[in-house]
């Protein structure tokens, strides 16, 4: 098959994105696809160019790329770079190499690439795709409409709400806030913009750096556990993977910094636990209306109590990332992995 890889971006996920998308990318080709693997936003060449030949010389349109710094990228600088400095999110000749290609494999992360809106421009542009549609995209994206569905279909989440930006002169109060707690951005990945909140002293600090990422945040109450993962793929949940990391919780360092978490897969629990936050991983994926392939986040408290965190509707694809360590608990290798995504994908196109 002729496959894009589309990657990058303009989220504070573009660098994760580019990792998950190279390594998607030498396992497509691998199986003997033609594979492109493109920045969405940068895209390829001028306007002008002849891209009729893109997949004859797959190496030579794909972008280069490197590894995952410990920071989130400059997207000022990000911007600035673009050669025709529109604020277009498709740079120059993405839409026309995507429709050259027989499916997207979507390795984008964040809002721009999980928040449904690229999902929805494909649908009307008639261009295939992986992954989840743009609805339940959009749904799963925003932390506080994700948690009212969550509560709908009985699934544990931690009590939270949804605070809006005001200006920096507003006084977001802490008077209704139970500490310890958890601020963070509504729409963000990666645990960028995440902080733990212990003292209601601290609390103003932790509002405005998850304002400085979105204008809408969430504030919930902190539960104190072990930390899971299950992915669920083609309706089915997954082993499930124990994420403890070495220092401090799981932020975006330690997401994707080689060593710095122990991941046990699968998890040493309880068989009634594993069971019952797998069959809780379905049950989002029924309430938000997923398909394909998507990644639920758990809390064990420390009295036993299982709480859904979020869902993640284009899960990492890195070397350090969580589902290909799950699939490959089954016996499914990465390689594989990327081949039934792509195959779970096209039978809607098929329908």
């Amino acid at each position: 098959m002729d496959i894009v890889v589309l990657a990058g971006g303009l989220s504070t996920e573009r660098d994760v994105s580019f990792s998950s998308g190279q390594k998607i990318t030498e396992a497509l080709r691998s199986k003997g696809h033609r594979a492109i693997l493109l920045d969405v936003f940068m895209g390829y060449g001028d306007e002008e160019c002849d891209v009729s030949d893109a997949f004859a010389n797959e190496e030579a349109y794909s972008v280069k790329t490197s590894g995952i710094p410990d920071t989130a990228p400059d997207l000022a600088k990000v911007k600035e770079s673009r050669k025709d400095k529109s604020d277009s999110f498709f740079g120059p000749n993405v839409l026309a190499i995507c429709k050259k290609a027989e499916v997207v494999f979507l390795a984008l992360h964040g809002a721009d690439g999980e928040n449904g809106k690229l999902q929805a421009a494909f649908d009307l542009l008639g261009i295939k795709y992986t992954g989840n549609g743009s609805l339940p995209c959009a749904l799963a994206m925003d932390k506080g409409i994700a948690k009212q569905f969550m509560m709908q279909y009985d699934i544990p989440t931690p009590h939270g709400f949804t605070v809006k930006w005001h200006g920096e002169s507003h006084s977001y109060k802490a008077e209704t806030v139970h500490f310890p707690c958890i601020v963070k951005p509504a729409s963000g990945g990666s645990s960028i913009g995440v902080t733990i909140v212990n003292d209601p002293a601290d609390y103003h600090a932790a509002v405005m750096n998850a304002f400085a990422y979105e204008k809408e945040i969430i504030v919930e109450d902190y539960i104190k556990g072990r930390e899971f993962s299950v992915a669920v793929l083609d309706g089915v949940a997954l082993p499930v993977i124990e994420i403890a990391p070495k220092e401090g919780f799981y932020d975006y360092r330690n997401k994707y910094a080689a060593g710095a978490t122990v991941e046990t897969c699968p998890a040493d629990l309880p068989d009634d636990i594993t069971t019952q936050m797998q069959l809780y991983a379905e049950r989002v994926v029924a309430a938000l209306g997923l398909e394909t392939y998507s990644r639920m986040d758990f809390i064990l408290s420390e009295s036993g109590d299982i709480y859904c965190l979020e869902a993640n509707t284009l899960p990492g694809m890195t070397p350090t990332s969580l589902i290909p360590q799950e699939a490959a608990a089954i016996g499914i290798d990465y390689e594989d992995l990327c081949e039934e995504i792509i195959q779970i994908s096209m039978e809607k196109y098929r329908a």
